[in-house]
């Protein structure tokens, strides 16, 4: 497994957490005195839930991805890959943590959705591939 797979994979662990550790502040600064499961879509404990909770739903899988790749093959494209996935995420959970609402898009979101799409099809395929 090359150096950047296991730093990209390291930073996705710490995108993880980081935005676990978020939610818990969020929820301790609201203590008894609000809801713990919020539904205003503008509601900044559920918009840091949210967050996090896409990136529990990505994160694992590209990391399944890029070890599996890592055992089959290597090179400047799995690194690239590795790079475009981790970079996807960092802008996903930024462009959620940084809007008003959930009910709208934003060009962070919106780039880091569409690439992790793309890098998680591309691990996928470049597993297949390889076999």
């Amino acid at each position: 497994m090359s150096t950047t797979v296991i730093v990209c994979s390291a930073l996705m662990g710490i995108l993880l957490f980081g935005l676990g550790a978020n939610v818990t502040r969020h929820r301790a600064m609201r203590g008894e005195a609000g809801p713990q499961m919020p539904t205003d879509p503008s509601d900044r404990l559920l918009i840091a839930q949210r967050a996090h909770g896409n990136a529990a739903e990505y994160v694992p899988t590209l990391l399944v991805l890029l070890v599996v790749c890592s055992s089959l093959t290597g090179g400047w494209w799995l690194d690239a890959l590795a790079i475009v996935a981790t970079a996807s995420r960092y802008l996903h959970a930024i462009g959620m943590l940084t809007s008003t609402t959930l009910a709208s898009h934003g060009p962070l979101r919106d780039a880091g959705a569409m690439f992790t799409y793309a890098s998680g099809i591309a691990l996928g395929v470049t597993a297949l591939a390889v076999l």
